[in-house]
């Protein structure tokens, strides 16, 4: 089975408070992209061996046997019986992105086992494992527009499509932030008004009412998300943020845009959304 793991952007991204979970309340409007990985699996030749994963295309850091993947894979099995797998992931979402990328391939592979094995596990369920692989993990599930709340799993579908017609230019400098580093060094604070009520406002208003509360720290710490940024708004973007904890920024254009060439190396996706 073949399934295509997608990546996300964070419309604005809010940190609410700290939980005594040792978590963070967020609030966020999660939009999926076409930039995906590509994920493969089959019953694996050698059942005694167990499950096998190959991981291929961009690099990412780490063993493969300690890949989301393969923590997806042990989940399922704590409770269902199903073939030893040969697993292939091709990347193409970069790892510490921003992007969503490892959340992704884990809820695609949850759910394509679930599938094509006949677990009749229904989505709610599937997002309880998700949760337990990783706070944005949910979301993947169904993959569709979600304001997000909580620490990312209460997820309230979005209907409206303010985006629809607009294009996206999204850029990579190649740097992995750390999401836990980055959660530590914000301070929670509660937004005089609503994310979801920002969001009603038409996209060339939210520059000024949409935000991320990771950019102060990471822009510090990474100058060069930060001039990415601003290089996408000197650029024409009527809209331009850091998704996630970064380090991926992305600028919203009313019609397609000609990149300058000193942004050409960072770019990972462009394209309407329609």
């Amino acid at each position: 089975m073949v399934t295509f793991p997608r990546a996300k952007i964070n419309i604005g991204l809010r940190i609410t408070g700290k939980r005594p979970d040792g978590f963070h309340d967020i609030e966020t409007l999660f939009c999926p992209l076409p930039l995906s990985d590509a994920l493969e699996f089959v019953v694996a030749e050698d059942q005694k061996k167990g499950d096998i994963l190959a991981v291929t295309g961009i690099d990412i850091p780490g063993e493969p046997r300690d890949n989301i993947v393969m923590e997806a894979v042990r989940k399922l099995r704590e409770k269902h019986r199903f073939p030893a797998l040969k697993i292939h992931l091709h990347k193409a979402i970069p790892a510490g992105a921003g992007l969503g990328g490892g959340s992704s391939d884990a809820a695609f592979l949850l759910k394509g086992i679930n599938r094509c094995y006949g677990l009749k596990l229904d989505d709610d369920r599937l997002k309880e494992l998700a949760l337990e692989l990783g706070s944005d993990c949910p979301f993947f599930i169904d993959c569709t527009p979600a304001y997000a709340s909580g620490r990312g799993e209460i997820l309230d579908p979005f209907e409206k499509q303010p985006l629809k017609n607009h294009y996206i230019i999204l850029l990579n400098p190649g740097i992995i932030v750390n999401t836990k580093e980055a959660y530590q060094n914000c301070n929670p604070s509660k937004p005089e008004s609503s994310l979801k009520k920002m969001i009603d406002l038409p996209v060339d208003k939210w520059k000024e009412n949409i935000f991320n509360d990771f950019e102060g720290y990471v822009f510090d710490k990474h100058p060069i998300i930060k001039a990415l940024k601003e290089e996408l708004y000197r650029t024409g973007a009527i809209f331009s943020l850091m998704s996630g904890s970064g380090s991926s920024v992305f600028g919203i254009f009313t019609k397609r845009t000609q990149i300058p060439d000193k942004l050409q190396e960072y770019i990972i996706w462009q394209g309407a959304l329609l």
